[in-house]
């Protein structure tokens, strides 16, 4: 997991008034009690809300700008306002060294340019690779929409934030009108100074904000190209799919060793999977103090009915309604129009870390009758690790002796509440408490502060459940069972356990978990299916199949023969 960090610096410090002792004050409340008044924390039964959306707008936001994670979830719900820093480099693939006069792709890695150059008209073309290299001349103003959003998958809702934000509707039939998109969105962005959008990265104006720093008229590795690339104008008749033969000739069309085609399209993916995990694309500097949700169930309650009995892949915006989508476009019209000085809180929203979750789970699913003595141990000691900050020197439960039931409501989780209330509110209690940072909290602070204490508060219930039945069953070293009490046999605690985390886990769903397993060998990657790249082919893939909808990682070779993607 990660959660918003702290660090308080404390200084002890010696000063004698008289001979009183003087008490440290903390800035907010102790977490040694909890208030009988306050009912959300007195159940470590009571789960989340099924249309509860915090899960996804904390993922979203931990993932942002890494490829991984948006490989996986095409389907996009997010919008941020950006900047490319001056002194960015911007790459433009073509056939001749003019610089566009109209709104064009750029890509921020060279591997995802090269491929692009060339003539694109049948003509020979092997001496007309030029790659314009641009450089940003001041920071550009630019709108992030997260998911695969330069994919343009048939039902894939990757396109739903560009096409509901200009059109006003989600248009399955205007997938490929990749030029209407980019003229539309830029004459809507024009009012609000957006230089351009963040899919790859489509500048509106190769006149403003950059200035050309080379044309190179590189070597190229092949000799004819057959199809138009991916960002041209819709032509009068798209030729028929073609095979992966015909996309790219090689020098040697009989050496296995040297296929153009095979390396271009793997290397492309290559120079993706640099951005595939924290900290992601870094060239592209976030605001999310603007940063806007389609999973907002504030902004836009129509859509939780549309996602009710669904999983995250098949979240769609189609069903948003005309005044949230209303409310929407007038939410992101402040947020773009604001002042210089409107910057927020200034706290570091994504300054986050990960706990021992995925540890966790390799330790409960790799318990067997055979170790479950050792193992249950383990993971009781690693949940302790986790939740050591939390855990005060009072928190123990009582002698059976001296319980009194009345005033535990014969809960036996009662005395670890406060230890699921530290954990859980550790990390915000102070934007909680400081009258000045909620008064700089924007909207868009406001929705990620819910999700950050939605989604802790959810983990840590797991967590410190799992770590109570622990305590209870004579598991922990450092409260040890009373005499009279006997220990719970392991294995059933272990099975006991399984569920609750299991269940933690898919409710979290991050990325970084998914991986090849087991791990790929030294001359391959893990790979999650990309589009266009499983798009090719005469045997285009049916867009219900789950190969497709629900990608799985597997191992492709990073070196020839290639695998095929």
């Amino acid at each position: 997991m990660r959660l918003l960090s702290l660090s308080l610096g404390l200084s002890c410090l010696k000063y004698v008034v008289t001979t009183v002792q003087i008490p440290l004050k903390t800035a907010f409340a102790e977490t040694d009690t909890i208030s009988a008044s306050d009912s959300k924390w007195t159940d470590l039964t009571a789960r989340p809300d099924a249309n509860g959306t915090s899960q996804f707008i904390f993922d979203n936001v931990n993932a942002m700008l890494q490829h991984w994670t948006h490989t996986r979830y095409r389907n996009g719900h997010s919008i941020i306002p950006a900047t490319v820093p001056v002194g960015t480099l911007l790459y433009h693939g073509r056939g001749d060294t003019e610089l566009p006069t109209h709104p064009e792709w750029t890509a921020i890695d060279p591997e995802h340019s090269f491929p692009f150059c060339g003539a694109w008209n049948g003509n020979d073309t092997s001496n007309m690779c030029w790659q314009l290299t641009l450089v940003t001349t001041r920071p550009l103003k630019v709108l992030y929409f997260d998911g695969s959003s330069a994919a343009k998958v048939v039902g894939g809702g990757t396109l739903d934030t560009q096409d509901l934000l200009v059109w006003g509707k989600v248009d399955p039939e205007r997938r490929r009108d990749e030029w209407g998109r980019i003229n539309a969105l830029c004459a809507w962005g024009r009012d609000f100074g957006i230089d351009g959008f963040v899919r790859e990265i489509m500048l509106c104006d190769f006149s403003q904000g950059v200035e050309l720093a080379s044309a190179d008229n590189l070597a190229t590795w092949w000799t004819n190209r057959t199809t138009p690339p991916f960002w041209r104008p819709p032509l009068e008749s798209h030729p028929p799919p073609r095979s992966s033969a015909e996309s790219l000739y090689s020098l040697d069309d009989d050496d296995p060793f040297f296929p153009a085609g095979d390396i271009f399209r793997f290397e492309t993916v290559r120079a993706g999977s640099w951005h595939n995990h924290y900290p992601g694309e870094t060239r592209i500097k976030l605001d999310l103090t603007g940063f806007i949700s389609f999973y907002d169930t504030a902004l836009t309650p129509s859509l939780v009915f549309t996602r009710q009995g669904t999983e995250r892949w098949d979240h769609r915006l189609a069903g948003i309604s005309p005044a949230d989508l209303e409310a929407v476009k007038s939410r992101l019209s402040d947020v773009l129009t604001r002042g210089p000085h409107s910057v927020g809180s200034g706290v570091d929203w994504r300054t986050l870390y990960r706990v021992r979750l995925e540890l966790l789970d390799y330790l409960l699913n790799t318990t067997t009758p055979h170790n479950a003595n050792v193992r249950a141990r383990q993971i009781q000691t690693q949940l302790r690790v986790m939740l050591t900050p939390y855990i005060l020197y009072t928190s123990r439960p009582p002698p059976r002796a001296s319980v009194d039931l009345a005033a535990t409501g014969n809960d036996p989780w009662a005395w670890a509440l406060p230890v699921w209330h530290g954990c859980a509110t550790r990390h915000t209690a102070h934007i909680h408490a400081s009258a000045s940072l909620q008064s700089r909290l924007t909207p868009s602070e406001r929705l990620l502060l819910r999700a950050l204490d939605e989604t802790n508060r959810e983990i840590c219930r797991v967590v410190v459940r799992i770590w109570v039945a622990g305590v209870h069953a004579g598991l922990d070293t450092l409260i040890p069972l009373e005499d009279t009490q006997i220990a719970t046999d392991p294995l059933l605690v272990v099975e006991a356990w399984r569920p609750e985390a299991a269940a933690l886990m898919k409710w979290l769903d991050w990325g970084v978990w998914t991986k090849c397993r087991p791990a790929c060998e030294i001359e391959e990657i893990c790979y999650l299916p990309t589009w266009p790249y499983f798009w090719g082919g005469q045997n285009r893939p049916d867009p219900t199949d789950d190969r497709w909808k629900r990608p799985q990682p597997r191992c492709i070779r990073q070196v020839a023969p290639y695998s095929g993607l």
